[in-house]
């Protein structure tokens, strides 16, 4: 086993040392040689030093250099030396962090996850965090919350009565919004085509002045935080203000990527 990590941690050192020099995008023969995995279902356990060494010399070519400094497509960020140590460190716990008594230290690491974004972004120590995969996700977890609490107000409980006869919600999205927000607000049963979709600016900010009347119907104001050519923050305080002013409404918010608005350069 040592070895075996240790030869292991040699080729991931020298993968992270040639990002460098490498083209960011994998070439033709790199996507060609992936060709070699297609083999058939192993009868016997295959010899682990081998597996490694084919992960490697087929895969290793073959993926994208964002694990380097010069990769800008989407929102996608390198790595730190100390996340891919403590990355192997975590894979080697193997722990199943659902719940607390089969993984302490997941349990207290999210924690203090928690109290440092908290303090971070200057909300209340009281107040709940979740984490989650993906914007899909994030986006799911805000118009679920958003979807009870509205629904609340109105007397209804959507854990205990489901959406069958439940008071309307109107969604209010900007004209760019993402696919992630769509695709959640079709899993929270709130549709994806049964949106309010308000004009945007140049920078793809949903316009205040452009929001629907705010005052007599239930609302759910869902905004994305940026956009990825220019990563622009929307008027919050503006389209909040309003949100706050009508007592049938809230807001969701996200961080992550829009509509591309031209062609990405091309890195090599």
């Amino acid at each position: 086993m040592q070895d075996l990590l240790r030869a292991t941690a040699q080729r991931a050192a020298r993968y992270l040392a040639s990002l460098q020099d490498r083209a960011v995008a994998p070439t033709p023969e790199a996507l060609a040689n992936l060709r070699r995995l297609d083999e058939p279902l192993p009868e016997r356990p295959s010899d682990p030093t081998a597996v490694i060494a084919l992960l490697d010399d087929i895969g290793s070519p073959a993926t994208m250099a964002s694990a380097g400094g010069r990769f800008f497509g989407f929102v996608v960020g390198g790595s730190l030396p100390v996340a891919v140590a403590a990355s192997s460190l975590a894979a080697a716990w193997d722990q199943n962090a659902g719940i607390v008594v089969l993984s302490p230290i997941a349990a207290r690491l999210e924690h203090v996850a928690m109290r440092w974004l908290l303090d971070v972004l200057g909300l209340p120590p009281a107040c709940g965090v979740g984490f989650v995969t993906c914007a899909t996700q994030a986006n799911f977890s805000g118009l679920a919350a958003a979807r009870h609490a509205l629904l609340a107000r109105r007397g209804w409980n959507v854990e205990a009565q489901g959406l069958f006869g439940a008071p309307p919600i109107t969604v209010v999205v900007g004209e760019e919004v993402h696919v992630s927000v769509l695709k959640a607000l079709m899993l929270v049963g709130l549709g994806g085509e049964r949106v309010i979709r308000v004009p945007v600016d140049g920078q793809g900010r949903m316009r205040a002045d452009a929001l629907p009347p705010l005052t007599t119907i239930r609302f759910c104001v869902s905004r994305q935080a940026t956009s990825t050519p220019a990563h622009s923050i929307p008027p919050t305080r503006s389209s909040r203000g309003q949100t706050r002013r009508a007592p049938g409404c809230t807001w969701t918010g996200r961080s992550g990527c829009g509509r591309r608005r031209r062609p990405p350069a091309r890195i090599s």
